[in-house]
């Protein structure tokens, strides 16, 4: 007996899908199966996979395995699905540190910084590296 999907969400279908599956499936296998069971139009699929993918991502049922491959959380351990934040923000505060681009700083972030060299700018070695001509 086929069941009527036209009052349900993407994501809720998907969900029943992976549900009947029981297995991880790659991201074009399931949409397409959603889109079979809704009754979606080629066209209507193209306009609504970007959705489909956002919305999938956001809810807090499904989990991305890497290489494109969807399954429930619930069928998954903790140990494959977990994402220690620990790690993320130490990375991004390491790729903060290591910003020394003194470009982007004007002259008042360098003072707050403790970066402001005004000695330098009265020194008499200006080497304008950007200009090779100026170069010994």
């Amino acid at each position: 007996m086929a069941e009527n999907y036209k009052n349900e969400s993407m994501v809720d279908v998907a969900y029943s899908f992976l549900k009947e599956t029981n297995s991880k499936v790659k991201f074009n296998e399931l949409f397409n199966a959603v889109s079979e069971r809704m009754g979606f139009t080629e066209e209507e699929k193209e306009n609504l996979i970007s959705n489909f993918y956002t919305n999938l991502s956001l809810d807090g049922r499904f989990v991305t395995l890497g290489n494109n491959e969807w399954d429930l959380r619930s069928n998954q351990t903790y140990d494959k699905v977990h994402i220690d934040m620990a790690d993320i923000y130490t990375d991004m505060e390491e790729e903060t540190k290591a910003n020394t681009d003194l470009e982007e700083y004007d002259k008042e972030e360098m003072e707050a910084e403790g970066l402001d060299d005004s000695e330098d700018e009265d020194s008499e070695d200006q080497t304008d590296y950007d200009n090779p001509s100026k170069l010994d």
